[in-house]
């Protein structure tokens, strides 16, 4: 297992039966690029049809987004395994934020890297289902919260890094506020006719942007639904 990776006991026995799915969607994604190890083990370890509707569960490992309810989807284990390659090439963050729980299988995926990982979930019912499979999973370094994720989560901030999972047309002011100088931010930055994977660095005295590529994600909405 590489250096760095957290498995909870928990969760290492469960979803074995479908090692070999796993094994054949890391070999998918390290045919479309992806080269961190810790990444590729990550998705090789972690069963993520345990965090899908059962019904779906035999599409888990396919390498596309799925329905998870309330018109909101598990991303496609591509764009979750390049966005965390993104986030940790320069080095694994201690204190990450993540807007857009969702199913929880993002924030999985990076709390088996870092320290500590800080969720928060506009949609309550998403929310307290996610926050379920982190403690069946032994999760314990996983903070869940159920808020407008656009405006972050002071509490617990200053951040490393900062990832959203839904895409905004601009990036907000009170969240870069929330990112440590030389941390992380990247989120899928447009609207509905196309939207780009966008890292930003604060380097020295000036932001730097990366353009990672296209993405499609749902949008980043304001507000709570209970």
């Amino acid at each position: 297992m590489s250096s760095g990776l957290r498995l909870p006991l928990e969760a290492a026995g469960l979803g074995m039966t479908s090692q070999r799915a796993r094994d054949r969607l890391v070999e998918r994604l390290r045919e479309q690029g992806i080269r961190d190890a810790r990444v590729l083990e990550v998705m090789r370890t972690l069963p993520r049809h345990l965090f899908i509707d059962e019904a779906l569960a035999s599409r888990a490992y396919e390498d596309t987004a799925l329905p998870i309810g309330r018109s909101q989807t598990i991303s496609q284990p591509y764009v979750v395994a390049r966005m965390t390659e993104a986030l940790i090439e320069f080095g694994l963050p201690q204190n990450v934020l993540e807007l857009g729980t969702g199913s929880g299988y993002q924030a999985a995926v990076l709390a088996m890297l870092v320290k500590q990982v800080n969720s928060v979930e506009r949609i309550e019912e998403l929310s307290r289902t996610a926050r379920k499979r982190f403690r069946k999973l032994g999760f314990s370094n996983v903070r869940a919260r159920f808020e407008d994720g656009r405006l972050g989560w002071s509490e617990h901030a200053p951040f490393d890094a900062i990832i959203v999972t839904a895409a905004t047309e601009r990036v907000e002011p009170q969240l870069i506020a929330q990112l440590r100088p030389g941390g992380v931010f990247i989120a899928p930055v447009g609207g509905p006719d196309g939207q780009r994977l966008m890292r930003l660095r604060w380097i020295e005295d000036r932001w730097q942007q990366e353009d990672l590529g296209p993405a499609m994600f749902v949008p980043l909405l304001g507000g709570t639904l209970g």
